[in-house]
Formats: structure tokens, sequence, C-alpha cells
């Protein structure tokens, strides 16, 4: 009988390409989880910004996030990751080296400052060490970081200069993304002290919430007319983007234990969990003020729950995953559809897409509610920090829900500085805001190109060739806007 050869590639310890340490089913998950999250970016949100923007902002939207994607890519791997998971500089802060040495990424993944020591210098929980090669950790923690610029994007849609935002990108990458990662996650001062952040509550959704609304108060608002009428250009293309987003979510939170394992798995339901509950919470709100249920809204609160969840997702319990649903469904729509029509503050600053409600009151709350509902057991499966638990589990559960408002409160200060001097440094070398010329065309002035053929092959319509108002024998009506759900 003839034997199956197996290749040497694929036999374990017997080849360059399969180490011992080496876990394939590892491997392949965190690779996979990592492409999740990066289609939520490409194309995810480049569909979503593209659609739920007015017509002549979807090039642009959509360029703001693809642009931001790529170059994220070419910081990271330059200097971001190591700022972010290498050697510490300052509590905060990874000293920068580049991640793109074939003798750095083959080796074993490994951050080498999350060692958790006890207070008397004994070991507590060793230095994090996947069983997978230091490229794969590099890759998983890119897609996150580029996906946080482009959430910011959508507090500036529809006015900043491109210029500007091409500035942008690398800077507040450099100078706030790397800060938050490496102080929560990395092995910083937030991490040893057992700041709980599963998989980017406040790295992500917090810091671009505030960020995103900073930026939009330096750059300033959008045009007039923009403001007072801003309707998506295409909602069906708009839920395409929002269930890539969502299915993405399995990657985003399922990813974060570094390993295809129990831990993921009740991650990814509790994902699940929380987003419908929020969707058909914020859908139960509209019908009940607005007497109809909006798509938009429903978005909205499926990228609430999407949130909330993220930094609790392996720590809870499926009946807390559905309180923080009720939450993450009910608190933002508050903010956005009460608090923010009647706030001067908040009508002043030009917050396109919310970002705001959806991402930094969304993160602070599901950061809070982690320190009240965290269990201990699945905490054990995944925090350095022995004897973790939320306040709903007595013990030292009180103390948590501190560290977890501490934690937001440095998130929140660092970005709002931060920002806003990036901003200022930015707006001493070019403009922030399109000049008003490009406000008034959009797409066609800012890149030369249009989102849809509307008139013969293309061509922008001229009211000389085309007819006053009309397009064959039918008029052209201008209706209204009808979304009620939105800060557009």
């Amino acid at each position: 009988m003839a034997t199956t050869t197996v290749p040497i590639a694929y036999q374990a310890g017997t080849s360059l390409a399969v180490p011992e340490w080496l876990n394939k089913g590892d491997n392949a998950w965190q690779m996979i989880s990592a492409t999740l999250v990066g289609l939520q970016s490409v194309p995810g949100l480049v569909i979503l910004y593209g659609s739920i923007v007015k017509k002549k902002w979807a090039v642009n939207s959509a360029f703001m996030a693809l642009y931001a994607f790529a170059a994220v890519v070419l910081c990271w791997v330059t200097w971001g990751y190591s700022m972010s998971f290498g050697h510490q500089m300052l509590p905060f802060w990874g000293k920068a080296m580049p991640a793109l040495g074939q003798r750095f990424l083959i080796q074993q993944a490994e951050l080498p400052t999350t060692t958790h020591k006890y207070h008397n210098g004994t070991v507590e929980a060793f230095m994090i060490a996947p069983f997978y090669p230091m490229a794969t950790m590099v890759y998983f923690q890119c897609v996150f970081a580029a996906i946080t610029l482009i959430l910011l994007a959508g507090s500036l849609l529809g006015r900043m200069n491109i210029r500007a935002w091409m500035m942008f990108v690398p800077l507040w990458l450099t100078f706030s993304y790397t800060v938050g990662a490496f102080s929560l996650w990395g092995g910083g001062f937030l991490f040893q002290w057992g700041v709980m952040d599963y998989s980017g509550g406040y790295v992500i959704h917090l810091s671009s919430g505030i960020a995103g609304f900073t930026a939009a108060y330096w750059v300033g608002p959008r045009s007039t007319k923009d403001r007072e009428r801003f309707p998506p250009n295409n909602v069906l293309l708009m839920l395409a983007g929002a269930g890539l987003l969502w299915m993405g979510w399995a990657g985003f939170n399922g990813g974060d234990p570094y390993s295809a394992n129990i831990d993921s798995s009740m991650a990814v339901l509790n994902t699940n969990i929380c987003a419908a509950t929020s969707l058909l919470v914020w859908t139960c709100l509209d019908v009940i003020f607005f007497k109809k249920p909006s798509v938009i809204g429903a978005v909205q609160g499926m990228i609430t729950g999407l949130v909330c969840i993220t930094p609790a997702a392996g720590l809870v319990q499926g009946w807390a995953a559905i309180l923080m649903g009720v939450l993450s469904g009910s608190i933002p729509w508050f903010t956005m559809m009460v608090v923010h029509k009647r706030s001067r503050l908040l009508q002043k600053v030009d917050d396109t897409l919310g970002v705001l409600h959806t991402h930094a009151v969304a993160g602070f709350i599901g950061g809070v509610s982690t320190g009240l509902f965290a269990e201990p057991t699945l905490c054990n499966l995944f925090l350095p920090v022995t004897n973790s638990r939320g306040a709903f589990y007595g013990g030292v559960g009180g103390e948590q829900v501190y560290k977890q408002i501490v934690g937001a409160l440095f998130i929140m200060v660092w970005n709002v500085i931060v920002t806003s001097v990036i901003c200022v440094v930015i707006g001493m070398v070019l403009p922030l805001r399109m000049p008003e010329e490009q406000l008034a065309i959009g797409d066609d002035a800012v890149h030369g190109e249009e989102a849809y053929a509307l008139w013969g092959d293309g061509e922008k319509y001229d009211v000389n060739r085309h007819g006053h108002g009309s397009y064959g024998n039918e008029m052209l009506e201008v209706k209204p806007a009808t979304g009620v759900a939105i800060n557009i």
C-alpha cells in the first residue's frame, strides 16, 4: 500500500516555515479576523460613507476612507506598530521602530511590556506571546488602527480640505492612536492598572468619537445649504456597507483573545446579541416618537450596539449583552435626538454623521458597563489581572468601575488636546476647510469625478443642454429629506 507523503512545509517542527511554537488554527483565525476587520473599512465604510452622504460628496467621502486605510498601513509598519506594542519609552508610549525586517516578522509574536506583576514584584501573568508570527500580529493590529481613522472621518465629511486630511491621518495615528493602544493594550500604565478594554471601546471608539468631534470644531461646518439638507444618495447601498460592518465585527471582537479559543466564541456571540438588541431598541424609539421606523436609525442603532459591546465582548454573559444593547440603543438615541438638538455647543459643532454619539457615547457606556457586568470566570480567560470582576459580582468589582471611568477620562482628555494641536498646526500650513466654491460644487470640483452618470454618458448636468429642471417629459421633483435619526 502506498504511503501518503506530507510536504515538509506542513510538518510541525520539520521546517523553518512550521516551527514548534506555531499553532496553525490560531494563525488562520487571526489572519481571517484581521481580514474581516479590513473588510469593514474597505469596502465596508467606503461604501457606507459614499452612500450615506449627499450625492455631490459621495466620491470625496469614500476617498477619505480609502486614503486613510492606505496611509495607516504604511505608517503602521514603519513606526506605528512598535509605538503601540513594542518596548516601553514612556508609561503611555512605546519606542518607534520599523516592523519590516524578516528577522522580526517571522519570529513568534510577543508584546514585550505586557508582563503583569504583583505589588511585591513577582509575576502574576506572563508576557502575551500568541502562537503565530509577528507578521500576523502586525497585520491584525494594523487594520484596527486604520478603521479608527476612518471612523473619525465620519465627523468631517462634506467639507474638510482633502490635503489637510492627508496630513491629519499620519499625525493623529502617531500622536493619539499609538498612545491609547500602548496604554490599554500594549502594556502601558492603564493595562498594568487593570482597565478593561477587550477590543477597542476606548482605544478605537471613544478616541475616534472625541477626536472626530474636536476636529469638526476646528475644521468648521459644512455649507449652510448642506447642513440644512443632506439626504443619503443611496440607502440600499448604505445598508450593504452596514452589513459588511456588522459581519466584519466577528473578526473585530472575535480576534482579540489572540487565539481561536472559548473566549473568542463568547465574544462573537455577545457581539451579535448586543447589536441586534440595540438596533431593535433604536427602531422602537423612532416609531414611538417619530411614528415611523428609520432605516438610517436602524443602522445607527446597530453601530451603537457593536460599539458598546466591544470593550466587554468576551467578558460578559449573554443577559448582560442584552442589557448593554438596551442601553446602547436608548442613551445614544437620546443624546443624538434630544440633547444634541437642545445644546448650543453640540449644534455649533458640525459632526456630520454624529460620531460623538454613535462611538464616543456608546464606547463610554460600554466601558462603564464592562466594569459592572464583567464575569469573573470569563475575566480569568482573558485578563492578566487575577480576581478581576465587575461590580455586579461584588468583591473588588466596585473598584473596577472607578478604573473604567478613569481610563475613559484619560482617552478623552488626551484626544481633545492632541487633536486640537494637530489641527492648529495643519491650519498654519494650509486651510482645514475647503473654499466656498468647492463646497458649492462638491466632488467634481475637488476630484474632477462624480459618483453617478445621470446625464447622457456621465457629463455634468447642463441646464442649456438638458432643459430647465426636466429630463425627457418628466419634471424633476426635489423632495425634502425625511431621515430622523442622524445628524446629516
